[in-house]
C-alpha cells in the first residue's frame, strides 16, 4: 500500500485527468508544493509501477488507477458519515476526510458503507466508487450554460472549497435541490435564480461550478448557439 503522501498525490493526478490532462505545474498548484516536491514524488510513484509520463504528463497505471480509486471511495464515504452521522456541515468535511481516509481499512469501508445504506455519492455530489473500482457516470451540465426560464436540478458541486460551499448552503442549494433561471444578465453578468421561492443573483464564476440536469418539472432550456 502506498504511503499517506503518495496515496494523496494518487487522488489529486487522477481528479485533474477528469477534468483534463494531469501535468507537473497543475499538480504542484494542486497540492500546494513546489515544482522540485512534485517531480521527486513522481519518480517514487513511477518506481511503484503508479504512473507514466507520457509526453510530459501524468497518467495512472492499472495499478495506481486501482489506488486512487480506493482513497477517493474511503474519502467520500468518510465524508458521507461525518455529515451523515455526526451531523457536520458539508462545508466543513473535506479536510476532516483526508484525516479519515487513510486510516479506514477494507472491513471497516464495507462495514461503513453498510451502516450508510450503501450511498452513491459523497454530499458535494460526486459518485462514491465501488469495492471492486467501478464509478458510476453521473452527467450535467454546469448552471452557468443555461439561458432564461431553464428548470434544473443540482447534481454535484466540482469544488469542495470551504468558503465556496459555506456560501451555496447560505442559499439552500445542495445536491437534489431544485433551481430555477429567471434571468441571465447580459456581458458576462450574473444569473438571476429562483431557490425555493427566493431570488438570488449568482455570479457566473460559482455558477460554473454547479453541475445541474434536468428537473423533473420541466425540461431544460439551454443556451442558444448565437450567444
Amino acid at each position: 500500500m502506498p504511503s499517506q503522501t503518495l496515496e494523496e498525490y494518487l487522488e489529486a493526478i487522477y481528479k485533474l485527468a477528469e477534468h483534463g490532462e494531469a501535468r507537473p505545474s497543475r499538480l504542484a498548484e494542486a497540492m500546494g508544493v513546489a515544482a522540485p516536491t512534485v517531480t521527486s514524488t513522481l519518480k517514487r510513484l513511477k518506481t511503484r509501477g503508479l504512473i507514466t509520463r507520457p509526453g510530459g504528463a501524468i497518467a495512472l497505471t492499472p495499478t495506481g488507477r486501482s489506488e486512487a480509486l480506493n482513497i477517493i471511495r474511503r474519502h467520500r464515504l468518510a465524508e458521507r458519515f461525518l455529515v451523515d452521522v455526526l451531523g457536520m456541515a458539508w462545508e466543513d468535511v473535506h479536510e476532516e476526510a483526508c484525516r479519515l481516509e487513510h486510516a479506514l481499512s477494507p472491513k471497516v469501508q464495507a462495514a461503513l458503507e453498510t451502516y450508510l445504506e450503501n450511498p452513491d455519492v459523497c454530499p458535494h455530489g460526486h459518485p462514491i466508487p465501488s469495492a471492486e473500482g467501478a464509478v458510476a457516470e453521473v452527467t450535467g451540465d454546469p448552471l452557468c450554460g443555461f439561458d432564461t426560464g431553464a428548470d434544473v436540478q443540482i447534481i454535484r458541486i466540482e469544488e469542495e472549497d470551504e468558503r465556496l460551499l459555506s456560501y451555496l448552503a447560505s442559499l439552500g442549494m445542495y445536491p437534489g435541490t431544485r433551481v430555477k433561471v429567471c434571468d441571465v444578465a447580459p456581458f458576462h453578468g450574473p444569473l438571476m435564480v429562483e431557490i425555493g421561492g427566493s431570488r438570488y443573483a449568482l455570479g457566473r464564476d460559482v455558477a460554473a461550478k454547479i453541475v445541474v440536469g434536468a428537473s423533473t418539472a420541466r425540461a431544460v432550456a439551454k443556451k442558444s448557439a448565437r450567444r
